[in-house]
Formats: structure tokens, C-alpha cells, sequence
């Protein structure tokens, strides 16, 4: 065999190489798994010694085909002896997709057997053209240079205009081409592995030269070899294992035939499986020799490579090796690399490594070898449950399943408790894969040990043992977290609705359920009604994708099987938990999910009565939100006018309307004759105003006339202030749906002008009413009245007379100066006011509450910017929303963005204006509470960090938002040289503070309209102030400052404030260098100058030495970054295992020609 030729030794890998950082430095626990170092090897004792190839006289010296000039991505090569404008055969082939695989590789072979020497450096350019490089390798270099020569050739001429290649893109023909390039190599061995894998030429050129390619500085040529190299040895994989079930066999005939008699016993036949066991046994050696190679000159080092794509391709083949051919590569010495990698930053690479322990762990037999790499690396395992990477943390879980099913008693109940609250996650895919693991190992051990679980006829065993995990566990309250995860492998069960049902009306003491069982129990079967009905996960949960006909289809036939199942057993389910809100509630939530038409094809009328006669006793016995609401819903669907029977819940409706109203009539008339209500009566007519307010959400109560009453008893309130805040809020909700029903019940032409007087009247008398609630002692009513007044001023707003009902129009409400400033007074007082911060809501044991507190701020200040959006408010009122933008970013930051981006959309000059008028505003504050050194102040900042937010709005439409700047600009120099009474003429206006913040937007100023600000402030400055003696600059800073912003910068035409965006760097002639353009993230966070873009170059050009700062830069802000900042990678890795990066660029290669190590510390962006 002849020599391979490589750069360096094979089997010498410990050495540091471009792309890593030096010998790896496995964590500290998995010492015991390997005795040697880390290129340890099966194949390690049969490595042959791989030296110099001397010059080769081929056969045939013709002319190979090159590789295409590329278009996309860009290279180029400017020698003439190494670029070829003819089209590399194989490269066309698979890019172009239209030829069979198979027919790709008998033509290529057969050009090899002509000539081995033009057919193999077809394939080596194949390789290289796939690098993105349009040079080649012409049989002159491969004659006379070393593989290391020729690739520092390719290298040097390697001027590529971008850092793309074609594995690096990701359109879809180039992953197309990624897949053939893949399947080639492959089918390249597959077809070679009888003869032509054993000439002593191909395999062991193209083997040197991919050791070779991997070593290089370039990325292209690393990323690209790495994969062939790693594909050519999963083929020589399956060729080795090929050859060891042929010696398999060889060996079982040649002992069949020595043990037969001398007389049966054939000669030549046992000769002849001498010759063939011989053979086999040295083509064995050869491929693992090849392997070997492969291995430790490849994988050893790119598995720590600083690029993550390259150590996800050596952990995905390395557990592609593992499965396939386990009887080599089942050992700790390979697997103290998948468990190394375990600990990578990427999350990549370390789904990679969990893909490939699935592999191994999802079978018996090679499960077993794994108790060695169990015990070291199962903590690690068990933690990556709460993986930050989501599909991570999946199939971790995955991963532990199949460990669950495969290794016994490998994870103990402590391993256990670490995935089960995983279920509750808002993620399906992970709470999904939590569920299985959960019914595998607690739910249904049966099915986990091999039975069969359709045996199992009976679930209530599994109901019991799923009770007590729900109740024990105590993390989540909501059962429909934990049906949704359990769905996919457990709904047959959950759909029990018999059993579920026997076990809810069983009554003896030793077979029936607790109390705190039976409430999990009714949970559990609302939330496996509602998702067998609708089959959409819980509120919270990204939603399900759109189901198709014949999920649909599968959901009708349910929802009619679990209303034939549940309906003569409802009603004696509300019988039973009628008297508990916490089991009624879910109960009449089922009932919203049947087919209620069944009642009547079914002939099931006498359930429907009994339903109604519970949910009437439901709504009599109890004052709870969540009971109510749920029987207002129910009673809403059983009063369907397409509903057959719904003339029974008209009945029901009308019999509690009549005796609601009644007792509220008689209680107001009470009341207004008493002097005083005592607590008993308080509690009573809340209690009946509770239960109309809540019926009224749902159902049309117009007709009982219970506007009057209302208005009475609120008009009560507001001139004696004697009615408790208990009955105010519901009464004021009353009213508030009065008035909508009206409003939704007026025709849609010829409105009686009676009718629509009279409701104007209503509306008038609710909205003054509302209005002077506002001024409450109680909160909860100052709210209610808020929301009241917010929801009406928006339905009867400006659109109202829209589309053809002008005759509407004395109905909208057009809120005066009054109301609108106390609406504004309102948000400051309760929705931006001091709260504790997110970890001190978390610590705090009132979290929940402070949490639904946090909600009901947040529907208030929606309410507020709906009215600002929908044109009831004028657009300069949000300014004291937009001024609270920052500081309150992490409760209402959402909602203040979506405002911000919904009004420019309305007007863009007067959105312009109100974000100034918020800065101004802030400014005006500041200077009253703190005096005029309020600059020195901490809330200064904060002020110019606001303004920065607010900038980077105008970043991306920058003609487009030209004008705006401008006026932004004119109108806050105006503002800062404001003059105040009384201030002396030498000092500095108050508001000159005011052109620092305004040097926030200074970044996104043309550079012509920088020339006319100067101006214009130059302007504005003589005429307020005169001329500035030179000595005076100390006092006027921010003047100093706003200037300086405004200055023309080199990067051409924006300029970089003192503390906002970065300076541009100069421009050059490689556009690589230059940052790609991106939206902006408006998203308050400190203002910082934004690291340079890194150099993606192959090599370092220029001058290394920081650039020489002059004092105008310096008191401009516009630092160029130094080159060591330019250089930084942010993907070079610390942790195990140790990745980093290698020498590279033109310093580099220099040092290395005189024997250094140049560049050892650079990480190029390209590598």
C-alpha cells in the first residue's frame, strides 16, 4: 500500500490544531471511563506509520476536470495554473439534482479505472469546489506538493467575498446539495468496498488529504472535509461490519467442515476457506486501519472545534458508529466523548449527543453495555430536563424514557422527581414528553414492563395512583396542565367517562374517594371533557395546529359518546357537590361541552329538567365569581333559540330573573328609606347585585327594568357616600350592561327617536355617574368606574356613526378636558406607582395576589391606550404613557411598545410631537423636584435612556423619518434655550440639559440635516444668548455635547451621540467587514457601544496596531474599536470539553514558516 502522505503524524493527536484549544480536559467524574489519552482506539495497536509520499508517475497524465466558478457563494482564486473555467462533473451533478445517484457514481468509477490519478483528483476537486473555493488541485501539484502545500496554496488564493459556502447556506437547493454531497461519499465506499478500497491509492489519498483539509485555518475547507471525512468513515463502518459477518461465517463453515469424518471431510474446501478467512482477516486490518486514521486525525480534534456544526457532524456519526457497529465502538473509550460533550454551550451540539445516547439507550442489548457511562453521566442527564434550548430539554426526556424502559432500575425516585413537574411547563412538546415519561414509570409500570395494556380493563387503578400524584405533587393547581401532557399517551384512559363518573358517585367509606380526591377527580374530568371537545391546549400553551377533517370528525363522534355517557349522571353529580363551589364549577363546564341537541333526539328531556332544577339551586346557594360565571355560561347554552328544548331554559332564566329582581327592588327600597344599612343587609343586596351583574354578562335582563333602581342607589352613594364599596361595583356593572344591550338591540336603520333620546339620557346619567366615582375613598370602585367609563367611551366613540348610521351620532361620547385629565390622574395613581420588582414578587408568600394585581393594572392601562389608538383621546394624551416607557418596562412594556407602534401609524408628525412632549414632561418633573442640578441627578439618565429607546423607532425608515428628526430637533432646541423670568441673562437656561437627551436621536440625522441643526442652533443660541466667550464652555456641557453629536462623522452621514449607538467604522474595501444592517431591539437596556462585527476573513490584513486617537475623536465619542476588539468570538467555548481556536491569517503562517506560534490567542470570525 502506498504511503498516505499527511501534514502530520496520524495517531499523534494530542497537539494543538486550528479550530480547538490544546488536549481536552474531561470533567473531573469521568476518569475511570478511559485508561489513555483522548485519541484512544479499538484500532490503536494496527495504526500503521504514515510518512512522506514520494512522487507518483501515474498511469495516465491527462487533464483533470476542474471546478465551476461558483455563483453563489462567491470565491475566487487569481492564479491562472489553478483555476480552470471548466465545471467539476461531480459538482454539477449534485447540485443540478437531475441525475440518479447511482449513475453519478458507476460513470465516476469508471473514469477511475481508466485513470485512478484523473478520477481521484475529480473527487478531491469535488471536495474543494464544495468548499466554495474556485481553485483546483491539477495533477502537476498533486505530483510534486505535500497535501499541506497544496491546501496553503488554495488557502492563500481562497479571496472569498462573504462567509458563505455551500454548507453554510440554507436555502433549500443547497441542502439538497448537502444531502448528495453526504450520499456521494457514501455510495463512493459502498460500491468501492469489494476491491477498489484495497488498491493502496484511493482510499489512503483521499483519507491523507481530508486529515490534511480538516487542519486548515479557513472554515469553508474545515467545516466541509470534517463531514466528508466523517461520512467516508460511517461507510467504512458498514463495510467493516460487513467483513466481520463474513468472518463470522467463514469461521462457522470452516469448523462445520473440520468436524466431519476423514472420509466426508474435503481438502480443497477447507483450503479454500483458509485462503478466503486469511483474506478477510486482512482486509479487516486495511479498513481498520482506515478507520483508525480517520478517527484519531479527524475526530479527535474537530469535536472540540470552535464551530458548532462541526462538533454536532462528530457526535452525530460517532453515534452513528456506536449503533451500527457496536461490537467496536460500544466502549468507554468512544463513549467519554459523547458524555464530554454533554457539557457544550451549544445547544446544538449537545441535541446531537443526546440524539445519539437514544440510539443506544432505545435497545436492550446495547443498553446494557452502557452501566459504566450510566453511573458517570446520569446527574448530568437528569439535570438537562430544564435545558434552556426547549428541544433539548425534549429529547432528554426522551432519553430518560427510553432508560426508564431499557435499563430497570438505572434511575432512582429521586432521578424520577426531578422530571415529573415538568408536566406543568408551558411548552406542549416538553410537557408532552414529561407526560409519557410519567405514565411509563408511575401510571402504567405494566406496559413499561412489556404487557399489554389493553388488558387492563379497568382504570380505576389508575385513577387512584394519578389522584394521589396530582394531590402530592402540590406545584400546580390546574389540572388541565396535566391532562394536556398526559393526552398523547394516556387519553384512552382519561376518556373513561364511566369509571370516572362510578368513582365520583360511589358513598361507601372504604371503596370511596377523600374530599380532596374528589375535587382533583371533578377537575380531571372537566379539563378530559374540554380537551376531548376541542382539543386545544390550556390557556398559556403555544396552541395546537388546526385540526383536520378527520380529527374534527374524531372529536364529534366524542363529544356525542361523552354526552350519551354523562348525561343521566350529571345531574347527580350536582346533586351531590351542588353545596361546593370548587366541584360545581367544573361540573357545569362539562355541561357547556355536550351536544345538547341529544337531550331531545335522545328522549332525554327528564335529565335537562333535573340539570336545570341543580343549576337554579347552584345559583340560589352560592356568591362565588367562578360558580356564577360557570352557571351563567351553562344556562346561556341551554337557552340556544336553535336549541329544540329551549324552552325550558327560558323558564329557568325568567323563574331567577323574577326572584333576583324582586328582592333587589324590594332591597333598594329599603335601603333608601333607612338611615343605615347594617352588615346583614349590606351582605344580602350585594350578594343579589352579584348574581344579576354576572347573569347579566350573558343574558339580556333589559326588560326587568333595573336601570332605574340602579341608578337610585349609585346616585346614593356619590351624595352620602353611605353605600359599601360591596355593592357599588356590581351596581355600576349593572349599569355599564344595561346599557350595552340597549346599544346592541337598536335596528340597523330608522332608529326610533324616542328610543335613541332615551338611551342618550341613560348614557349621560351612567358616564356621570362613573365619572364621579373616580373620586371613591375605595379602590376597587375607583377601578370599576375606570373601566366602565374606558369600555364606553370606546364603543360609543367616533366609530359608532361610521358605516352608514349617521343617526347614531347623538349617541357618541366625546370625552371634555375634565375627564381626560382625570382619566391620566387615574393611570398615575394606580397603574404606574411603585411596585416590588420580579424577584421580590417571587419571594414574597402573596405572589398570587400580587400577580392578579399586576393583571388588573394591566387591563387598566390597555383600557387607557385602546382609547388613544381607536381616536376618543387625543394623541398628544399618550404622552403620559410613553414617558413611562423604561421604568415600568417589565410590567407594561408590551402593551407601551404595541402603543407606540399602533399610533405612529396614525400620525406620524403628531406621534413625533407627543414622544418629545413625554421627554419634556420628565424634564419639567425633574427640574421642579430636584432644582437646577438635577443634570447630577440618577434619574437624568434614566430621562436620555428613554430618549434612546425612543430613537431607535426612527432607525430603520431614515428618509422616511427625515422630517421628523428635523422638527424633534427644532422644537427641543427651542425648549432648552426656553427663557424664565427672573434668571439671570449670564447663566445657562434651566432647560439646557434638555440637549443632551436630545443628542439621543442625533444617530439617525442625515448628514445634510446635521448641517442646517447646526445652523439652526447656532441661530437660535445668538438670539437667546449672545455670543459664548471661549471661557465659557465649562458651564454650558450640555451645549458642548449636543454640538459635538451633530458633527459629521466618517462613517458618512450618522453620527454617534456621547453614550447612545457606536461610531461607524471606516469603510473598506472587503464589505465582509462591515456590520449587515438589522432591526433594532427597543427593549430598554443600559446604553453601551455595541461590539465591533468580528473579522470573518481567512486572514488578517493591515496594520495590527490600535489606530492613534486624536483629541477631537475623543471628545466626540468616535472611538474606532481596537482590533482586538474586532476580533472577539463570541463562540469560543470554556467549558468542557475545551474548545478554541488556532493559529491563522498572514502573521500566522509567517510565524509559522520561522518556527512559531503566531496568532494562537486571534479566534477568526471565519473559523
Amino acid at each position: 500500500m502506498v504511503p498516505w502522505r499527511s501534514s502530520r503524524t496520524q495517531g499523534s493527536s494530542s497537539g494543538s490544531t486550528p479550530g480547538s484549544m490544546g488536549p481536552s480536559s474531561p470533567p473531573s467524574d469521568t476518569s475511570a471511563l478511559s485508561s489513555g489519552d483522548d485519541s484512544g482506539s479499538d484500532f490503536e495497536a494496527t495504526a500503521r506509520p504514515c510518512g512522506k509520499r514520494g512522487r507518483q508517475q501515474g498511469p495516465d497524465q491527462s487533464h483533470v476536470r476542474k471546478c465551476p466558478r461558483m455563483t453563489e457563494p462567491n470565491g475566487g482564486c487569481s492564479s491562472a495554473s489553478t483555476v480552470n473555467p471548466e465545471p467539476n462533473t461531480l459538482f454539477e451533478a449534485i447540485k443540478s439534482a437531475k441525475i440518479a445517484m447511482e449513475t453519478v457514481v458507476v460513470d465516476w468509477l469508471e473514469t477511475y479505472k481508466r485513470d485512478r490519478e484523473t478520477g481521484f483528483l475529480e473527487l478531491i476537486n469535488f471536495i474543494v469546489c464544495s468548499c466554495g473555493c474556485q481553485g483546483v488541485v491539477t495533477p502537476q501539484m498533486f505530483r510534486d506538493l505535500q497535501n499541506s502545500e497544496i491546501i496553503q496554496q488554495l488557502t492563500e488564493q481562497f479571496k472569498e467575498d462573504s462567509s458563505e459556502y455551500p454548507l453554510s447556506l440554507n436555502t433549500r437547493p443547497w441542502r439538497r446539495f448537502r444531502d448528495g454531497f453526504c450520499e456521494l461519499l457514501t455510495a463512493v465506499v459502498q460500491r468501492c468496498q469489494y476491491s477498489i478500497i484495497y488498491d493502496e491509492f484511493l482510499m489512503g489519498s483521499l483519507i491523507s488529504f481530508l486529515i490534511s483539509l480538516t487542519d486548515s485555518q479557513v472554515r469553508a475547507f474545515r467545516h466541509t472535509s470534517t463531514l466528508a471525512a466523517m461520512k467516508v468513515m460511517s461507510a467504512l463502518v458498514k463495510v467493516a461490519l460487513g467483513v466481520s459477518v463474513q468472518q463470522e461465517n467463514n469461521l462457522r463453515q470452516y469448523e462445520a467442515e473440520r468436524s466431519k469424518g476423514p472420509g466426508r471431510r474435503a481438502t480443497e474446501k477447507l483450503e479454500a476457506l483458509m485462503v478466503k478467512r486469511r483474506e478477510l482477516r486482512e482486509q479487516q486490518e486495511e479498513i481498520e486501519n482506515m478507520m483508525n486514521a480517520i478517527f484519531k486525525g479527524v475526530f479527535v480534534h474537530r469535536y472540540r472545534d470552535v464551530v458548532p456544526d462541526i462538533r454536532a457532524i462528530c457526535m452525530e456519526e460517532l453515534g452513528t458508529w456506536m449503533k451500527t457497529y457496536a461490537a467496536s465502538f460500544l466502549t468507554d473509550s468512544y463513549l467519554k466523548y459523547i458524555g464530554w460533550t454533554l457539557y457544550d454551550k451549544q445547544g446544538e451540539v449537545r441535541l446531537q449527543c443526546v440524539k445519539a445516547l437514544q440510539g443506544l439507550y432505545g435497545h436492550r442489548d446495547t443498553a446494557a453495555n452502557m452501566e459504566l457511562f450510566t453511573r458517570r453521566f446520569k446527574t448530568r442527564m437528569v439535570s438537562m430536563v430544564l435545558d434552556k434550548e426547549l428541544s433539548v430539554a425534549v429529547e432528554v426526556v426522551k432519553l430518560l424514557t427510553l432508560m426508564l424502559e431499557n435499563m430497570g432500575e438505572a434511575l432512582t425516585d429521586e432521578d424520577c422527581q426531578s422530571v415529573y413537574p415538568i408536566v406543568f411547563v408551558a411548552n406542549r412538546p416538553l410537557a408532552a414528553a414529561a407526560g409519557i415519561f410519567l405514565y411509563r414509570r408511575l401510571l402504567d409500570p405494566q406496559q413499561g414492563a412489556g404487557m399489554d395494556a389493553s388488558y387492563d380493563r379497568d382504570n380505576r387503578a389508575f385513577f387512584q395512583v394519578l389522584l394521589t400524584f396530582f394531590i402530592e405533587i402540590e406545584l400546580h393547581e390546574h389540572a388541565a396542565y396535566l391532562v394536556d401532557s398526559l393526552w398523547d399517551c394516556a387519553g384512552p384512559r382519561l376518556r373513561d367517562w364511566e369509571t370516572i363518573s362510578a368513582l365520583l358517585l360511589e358513598e361507601s367509606p372504604a371503596e370511596g374517594l377523600g374530599d380532596q380526591q374528589e375535587k382533583a377527580l371533578v377537575e380531571i374530568l372537566a379539563a378530559s371533557v374540554v380537551q376531548a371537545t376541542e382539543g386545544q391546549p390550556p390557556v398559556g400553551r403555544e396552541p395546537a395546529k388546526k385540526p383536520s377533517s378527520r380529527e374534527r370528525k374524531a372529536q364529534m363522534e366524542e363529544r356525542i359518546r361523552l354526552t350519551h355517557c354523562l348525561i343521566p349522571a350529571l345531574p347527580k353529580l350536582l346533586g351531590k357537590f351542588s353545596a361546593d363551589a370548587d366541584k360545581a364549577a367544573p361540573l357545569l363546564e362539562v355541561l357547556c361541552c355536550f351536544d345538547l341537541s341529544i337531550y331531545c333526539t335522545g328522549r332525554l328531556e327528564k335529565y335537562l329538567v333535573l340539570v336545570l332544577e341543580q343549576l337554579e339551586e347552584v345559583v340560589q346557594k352560592h356568591t362565588e365569581q367562578t360558580v356564577l360565571e360557570a352557571a351563567s355560561r351553562a344556562l346561556h347554552a341551554l337557552c340556544d333559540p336553535e336549541l329544540a328544548l329551549q324552552r325550558h331554559g327560558d323558564r329557568v332564566r325568567s323563574r331567577l330573573a323574577d326572584q333576583l329582581a324582586d328582592k333587589f327592588n324590594q332591597e333598594v327600597t329599603e335601603m333608601l328609606q333607612a338611615l343605615s344599612l347594617d352588615d346583614e343587609e349590606a351582605y344580602s343586596m350585594a350578594a343579589t347585585l352579584k348574581r344579576i351583574s354576572i347573569l347579566f354578562n350573558a343574558h339580556d335582563l333589559t326588560r326587568w327594568q333595573l336601570f332605574d333602581p340602579c341608578t337610585q342607589l349609585l346616585q346614593r352613594a356619590v351624595d352620602t357616600g353611605e353605600v359599601p364599596p360591596q355593592v357599588l361595583v356590581p351596581t355600576i356593572t349593572c349599569l355599564y350592561f344595561h346599557i350595552l344591550w340597549e346599544v346592541s338591540s337598536l335596528p340597523t336603520t330608522d332608529v326610533p327617536e324616542e328610543q335613541l333620546q332615551s338611551l342618550k339620557t341613560k348614557v349621560i346619567t351612567t358616564c356621570s355617574l362613573s365619572h364621579s366615582c373616580l373620586s371613591d375613598v375605595d379602590s376597587g370602585v375607583r377601578e370599576q368606574a375606570f373601566r366602565v367609563l374606558s369600555d364606553l367611551l370606546l364603543v360609543l366613540g367616533p366609530q359608532l356613526a361610521e358605516d352608514g348610521r349617521e343617526e347614531l351620532a347623538p349617541l357618541v361620547l366625546r370625552p371634555d378636558a375634565e375627564l381626560q385629565s382625570q382619566l391620566a390622574a387615574f393611570l398615575m395613581d394606580h397603574v404606574f406607582y411603585p411596585t416590588c420588582n420580579q424577584e421580590e414578587l417571587l419571594a414574597t408568600e402573596n405572589s398570587e395576589s400580587r400577580i392578579e394585581e399586576l393583571h388588573q393594572r394591566r387591563v387598566l392601562l390597555a383600557g387607557f391606550c385602546k382609547l388613544i389608538i381607536y381616536g376618543v383621546l387625543e394623541l398628544s394624551a399618550a404622552s403620559d404613557v410613553f414617558k413611562h416607557y423604561t421604568k415600568f418596562y417589565s410590567d407594561y412594556g408590551d402593551i407601551i411598545k404595541e402603543t407606540l407602534s399602533l399610533t405612529r401609524q396614525i400620525d406620524r408628525q403628531e406621534w413625533a410631537r407627543t414622544l418629545l412632549l413625554s421627554l419634556q414632561q420628565l424634564m419639567t418633573e425633574l427640574l421642579h423636584q430636584e432644582g437646577p442640578n438635577f443634570r447630577m441627578t440618577e434619574a437624568f439618565p434614566d430621562i436620555r435612556d428613554l430618549a434612546r429607546r425612543f430613537s431607535l423607532f426612527f432607525s430603520l425608515h431614515k428618509l422616511r423619518s427625515r422630517p421628523l428628526l428635523v422638527n424633534i430637533h427644532k422644537e427641543g432646541i427651542l425648549f432648552a434655550f426656553q427663557k424664565i423670568p427672573g434668571l439671570e441673562p449670564e447663566l445657562p437656561p434651566l432647560n439646557l440639559p434638555f440637549l443632551e437627551v436630545l443628542s439621543e436621536f442625533s444617530p439617525w440625522v442625515l448628514g445634510p440635516d446635521k448641517a442646517l441643526l447646526l445652523t439652526y442652533l447656532d441661530k437660535v443660541t445668538q438670539e437667546q444668548l449672545g455670543v459664548l466667550a471661549p471661557g465659557d464652555t465649562g458651564q454650558w456641557q450640555s451645549l458642548v455635547t449636543y454640538r459635538n453629536s451633530l458633527q459629521p462623522q466618517d462613517g458618512g452621514g450618522t453620527g454617534a451621540s456621547s453614550r447612545g449607538a457606536a461610531p461607524t467604522p471606516h469603510p473598506t474595501k472587503r464589505r465582509r467587514l462591515e456590520a449587515p444592517p438589522q432591526a433594532p431591539d427597543s427593549s430598554p437596556r443600559p446604553s453601551t457601544h455595541p461590539s465591533s462585527p468580528a473579522l470573518t476573513s481567512t486572514m488578517l490584513r493591515g496594520d495590527p496596531r490600535p489606530p492613534q486617537l486624536s483629541p477631537r475623536l475623543l471628545l466626540s465619542g468616535s472611538i474606532l474599536s481596537s482590533p482586538q476588539q474586532q476580533l472577539h468570538d463570541p463562540a469560543v467555548q470554556s467549558g468542557p470539553p475545551p474548545e478554541g481556536v488556532g493559529r491563522g491569517g498572514a502573521r500566522g503562517r509567517a510565524e509559522r514558516r520561522r518556527g512559531g506560534r503566531g496568532g494562537q490567542g486571534l479566534p477568526l470570525g471565519r473559523l
